[in-house]
């Protein structure tokens, strides 16, 4: 009805699941990419959770689109089946005619099937949706088919997602041998309020707008408070909202709009009060061995993106023997050269940086003080001043301290990550607090020098990669000694770290190329 009025091509807020709007921004890019990248490499189960309408069937739908050829999946839309209509649905899902045949009959031929693909090369990945709504004894036969293997290979891969309420399931005592074989677990979180309104643009642009938001910043705001993040309300308050503007024939959406639209609407609430408690759950939403999948697609991605800029530079997976060296990142001048992004690319951090150290609440230490070092605090080293060192920086020309004056702080953190991070020792860790999917070097640079000013730009680290064919940069902040020291650390964050981003372990990965 409203699509003429708003130059709309189609409607932009459907709750169907459509791949062309899914959303790269809140980690929705990073676990994508992280479940590509565990299902095409590495075994055991992966457990996919968030509440209801946050994007689980659409994140499954992209799954089954990006899923590379050598991945056969069988998608499981409705897994309220007992143990016998889950063998036909994987059968039919396999092309396997099967209909009529005895348990044992279908199962052995469900195992031939598969070793066949196995021999050529094939992965076959059972995708559950709605996972929290099986039957336990329909769980416990999935598991039995997942113990199928020949040799050191397993047969079937599987991934579940499902709401909250498949955690408890599993923790049921009957459930721990298929809770014990679940090594990748993740989280969708709802949207932050700061995420909305770029949410909201950019399924206008998929949908055809072209001009500025319509949403005013705080019919965004009352949108994110009444729907508590979550995608499929947003997009239902956001329909609505656009249907009221258009009926006072206005084109914009202000906050009388979006109360007509929660009035129109039923809301119900959480199961857990997220929204009341959203640090914490912050924190915990991404396991160690999440972390640790990410970490890798990340320094993928981040060695693709250095490909880019120097041919010479050799990438491979991880756990290959060549791997992705630090040493070849590409500095500022280089980046610099890709188009300027527009406003419908604006990355979803955009706004972090702003609220960011604007206020002297942040722990700092005054130039001419030494801060004391913490149980788990970043690894610095400490340098060595000889007299012969005294005497080399007394005879330094002038003119180099000019340049370096001029060096940006974008390139002097790009140049520490790629000193520092080949330092490091085996198993070092770092915390990733945001990262984006285009390059904006006057943004971040403005993030970096309101940084300086608080006395934390030393802690902080920018590392370059490529998004969905973007580039783009990762922002650190540390270096500790292993995983569980970065954990720490990230308690350990100051405040307004904590609520401005969702902090991550991220592993560097310091191999040498070969």
């Amino acid at each position: 009805m409203y699509l003429e009025h708003f130059g709309l091509k189609e409607p932009p807020f459907k709750i169907t699941p459509v791949t062309d709007f899914f959303f790269p921004g809140a980690n929705r890019a990073e676990i994508l990419d992280a479940l590509l990248y565990a299902i095409s490499e590495s075994e055991g189960i992966i457990k996919v959770t968030g509440e209801v309408g946050s994007g689980k069937t659409m994140l499954c739908r992209m799954l089954l689109e990006r899923f590379p050829e050598k991945i056969e999946a069988v998608y499981l839309a409705n897994p309220s089946l007992s143990r016998e209509e889950m063998l036909y649905a994987i059968a039919d899902g396999l092309s396997l005619n099967l209909e009529g045949q005895r348990v044992n009959i279908i199962l052995k031929t469900l195992q031939n099937h598969l070793e066949l693909k196995l021999a050529q090369g094939k992965r076959v990945v059972i995708l559950v949706d709605e996972a929290h709504a099986m039957p336990l004894e329909t769980m416990e036969e999935l598991r039995l088919l997942y113990n199928l293997q020949i040799g050191n290979h397993k047969l079937l891969h599987i991934v579940l997602v499902g709401q909250p309420e498949l955690n408890e399931k599993l923790s049921q005592p009957n459930m721990r041998q298929l809770k014990d074989r679940i090594l990748h677990h993740f989280s969708m979180l709802p949207l932050s309020q700061n995420i909305i309104e770029s949410y909201l643009l950019f399924r206008m642009r998929t949908a055809g707008y072209r001009g500025p938001s319509p949403f005013s910043v705080q019919a965004a705001a009352l949108i994110g408070k009444a729907s508590q993040g979550l995608m499929r309300r947003v997009n239902i308050l956001a329909d609505k909202s656009l249907l009221a503007s258009f009926i006072a024939n206005t084109h914009g959406v202000e906050v009388s709009h979006v109360q007509a639209a929660i009035r129109d609407t039923e809301l119900g609430e959480l199961s857990p009060a997220w929204w009341k408690n959203k640090k914490t759950i912050m924190a915990s939403s991404v396991t160690l061995a999440a972390a640790i999948i990410i970490a890798g697609v990340a320094w993928l991605l981040g060695g693709m993106h250095a490909q880019q800029f120097n041919p010479a530079t050799t990438v491979n997976a991880p756990g290959s023997q060549n791997t992705i060296s630090t040493t070849a990142l590409p500095t500022t001048s280089e980046i610099a050269t890709t188009t300027s992004p527009t406003r419908e690319q604006q990355d979803v951090n955009d706004g972090r940086e702003a609220k960011l150290l604007m206020t002297p609440t942040l722990h700092s230490t005054p130039n001419n003080a030494t801060a004391p070092v913490a149980e788990g605090a970043p690894v610095a080293a400490k340098p060595q001043i000889t007299q012969s060192t005294k005497s080399e920086n007394s005879a330094v020309p002038a003119v180099a301290a000019t340049a370096a004056a001029q060096e940006s702080l974008l390139e002097q953190r790009l140049a520490a990550a790629r000193t520092k991070f080949p330092q490091s020792p085996a198993g070092s860790a770092s915390i990733q607090l945001y990262y984006t999917d285009h390059v904006k070097p006057a943004r971040i640079e403005s993030f970096l020098k309101r940084a300086d000013g608080q006395g934390v730009l030393k802690n902080i680290y920018v590392l370059p990669i490529k998004i969905n064919g973007r580039n783009g940069y990762r922002v650190l902040y540390g270096i500790y000694a292993n995983s569980e020291k970065a954990r720490i650390g990230i308690r350990q964050l100051p405040q307004r770290f904590q609520d401005a981003f969702a902090p991550t372990i991220y592993l560097i990965d310091n191999s040498p190329a070969t």
